[in-house]
């Protein structure tokens, strides 16, 4: 398959509403394989699920199981996520490497299986390994049960748009190059809108996506993140949106003409195409309110009237600036969970554990690092810069095996310094495989408290196997004090990922009700490369329904 082809099968992207039998099992065939793509006036290998970039969509309905074939036809290991899906008692098919389970090397496969209990919306697939998801990503769809309808106006389509970025050199090149260095690694040289940049400035015949409408309709555009290291602004002409969805839980309704969404996360926003033909600019752009380097490149995209004539100019708008921190504010706080009878927001009014977690950058030494003169640029968690085992933790956890990781991970910072001020004259981290253990059915809070140290930037966390209630946000250091008393414990958030405002904090509440071994790390790939991830250790509860299940035959082995 072509490049140009690859092209082609990733705009077929407007689906009616498919038609699925409730409660089924769901069968997919991953074929990862490797296919050569041609963007930017470029042309280079890439590694693609099916030969496609972004890869296909899985759809499925909630309580579905659904069983994923990946076969690893290439010379990379490889492992698939399937972010934020709870994986409630199957951590075995949650895909991070070596924290649930070991890669799937050439030439094997491995059968991911897992029912989607209690939720519906959009999410993402990714691989998670090395920087693989750079062009291993895709979308997942989750219908409501039948006759289950949307707590929204019902929409005439659905489109899935995936946003991601784009490196013409090999992306694990890139990174290798930036480790040997001890520096950051290079920013990607475009954004792309389900696969295509649009026209930049050093490749003006670059096509872009093409959104066609008609006028008096309504669409459900299913936004998703896939982009490595970049929160995005997303923006169309002419036009507001509402908004009915993040990260798979609905939201009240509220209309804005622009959307921030950080690596990982997902939004549904409803498009009403109620404006005069004529063709409309879409873009996708970068949000950064540090001195951090990004790929300032605006992706493109049309949004097209059907019948407007061919000759028609297209009605432009300007994006966001890049640190437009009032802009991604904004939209941050306007986002409620519906909290209705059907959708209540389950909130824990209590809690077992009150954990308080620094999250940034540190500088360790590195004598071969001689860019970085002498140093390598890391990041951590309380100050622990997670090393990665070579035995997955969930398998040393379900047999037993000593050695591979310890229990002891800090509860809070053990260095207590002014966070977001002056960083301290040590700038050195700890590193260790250590997890964090958890009552099971025990109630979370965990305050994420952004640092200043080297530069202060938001950090977008994950949180696997659960989803979590963003109870409160603010700047600067977190007082235990007084900002308790301002958490919302009504209808906060839901999500699977957050974003650590720059310089700032957020308190997240979640109930460990799910048996196993999850991680937590920063979507921005480089970070997670550098060490800034951790992981939770859940207690099985009581009886085997409160119990993690036993591992899969073909589970690949270490």
């Amino acid at each position: 398959m072509e490049s140009s082809t690859i092209r082609i099968l990733v705009i077929v992207a407007i689906i009616h509403f498919p038609v699925l039998i409730d409660s089924a099992v769901r069968q997919y065939k991953f074929d990862v394989v490797m296919k050569n793509a041609t963007m930017l006036c470029s042309t280079k290998p890439i590694v693609t699920v099916n030969g496609m970039f972004p890869g296909p969509t899985l759809y499925a309905v909630e309580d579905d199981t659904v069983l994923i074939n990946v076969v690893n036809h290439v010379n990379y290991n490889v492992t698939i996520h399937w972010h934020g899906i709870r994986q409630l008692r199957t951590g075995w098919a949650d895909g991070p490497a070596y924290i649930t389970q070991c890669p799937i090397t050439t030439g094997q496969s491995y059968i991911y299986n897992f029912t989607i209990t209690g939720q519906r919306g959009t999410l993402l697939w990714h691989a998670h390994i090395l920087w693989l998801r750079s062009t291993v990503h895709g979308a997942i769809v989750i219908l409501p049960k039948c006759c289950v309808p949307y707590p929204f106006p019902k929409p005439d389509k659905e489109v899935v748009v995936v946003l991601a970025e784009w490196w013409k050199s090999d992306t694990e090149d890139v990174i290798n190059e930036a480790i040997k260095s001890g520096l950051a690694p290079n920013v990607s040289d475009a954004h792309t809108i389900n696969g295509l940049p649009g026209p930049v400035s050093d490749c003006p015949s670059q096509g872009g996506f093409t959104l066609h409408v008609e006028k008096g309709k309504t669409y459900l555009l299913r936004l998703i993140n896939a982009a490595l290291n970049e929160e995005l602004f997303f923006k169309i002409a002419g036009h507001h949106l509402s908004i009915v969805e993040v990260d798979a839980t609905y939201v009240k309704p509220f209309k804005t003409d622009t959307v921030l969404i950080s690596p990982g996360q997902t939004t549904n926003v409803l498009l009403f195409a109620d404006q005069k033909q004529g063709n409309y600019l879409v873009t996708v752009s970068p949000f950064m309110d540090a001195p951090i380097a990004v790929d300032n490149i605006t992706a493109t995209a049309t949004l097209n009237y059907v019948g407007t004539l061919t000759n028609t100019p297209t009605i432009l708008t300007t994006p966001p600036l890049e640190n437009a921190t009032t802009v991604a504010t904004n939209f941050v706080n306007s986002l409620r969970s519906l909290n209705s009878k059907q959708f209540p927001a389950s909130v824990p009014r209590t809690v077992d554990y009150n954990l308080y977690f620094t999250v940034g950058l540190g500088l360790n030494p590195c004598p071969t690092c001689k860019p970085g003169n002498g140093s390598r640029v890391v990041a951590s968690i309380n100050n622990l810069t997670f090393t990665l085992p070579t035995t997955a933790l969930l398998q040393a956890h379900y047999f037993n095996i000593n050695g591979v990781f310890t229990t002891d991970f800090p509860a809070n910072p053990p260095y207590v310094f002014n966070y977001t001020g002056t960083p301290p004259s040590n700038l050195q981290t700890m590193n260790g495989t250590k997890v964090f253990r958890l009552a099971y059915n025990a109630n979370v809070q965990l305050v994420l408290q952004g640092t200043g140290i080297i530069a202060p930037e938001n950090h977008p966390i994950h949180l696997h196997g659960f989803s979590f209630y963003a109870v409160g946000r603010g700047p600067g250091n977190y007082n235990p004090m007084t900002d308790p008393m301002k958490f919302n414990l009504v209808d906060p958030i839901e999500r699977n990922t957050i974003g650590v405002p720059s310089g700032g904090w957020v308190a997240i509440r979640f109930r460990a009700d799910n048996p196993g071994v999850w991680f937590l790390h920063c979507h921005l790939e480089v970070h997670t490369t550098w060490g800034l991830k951790m992981a939770f250790l859940v207690d099985n509860g009581r009886g085997p329904n409160q119990s993690l299940l036993p591992p899969p035959i073909d589970l690949p082995k270490c």
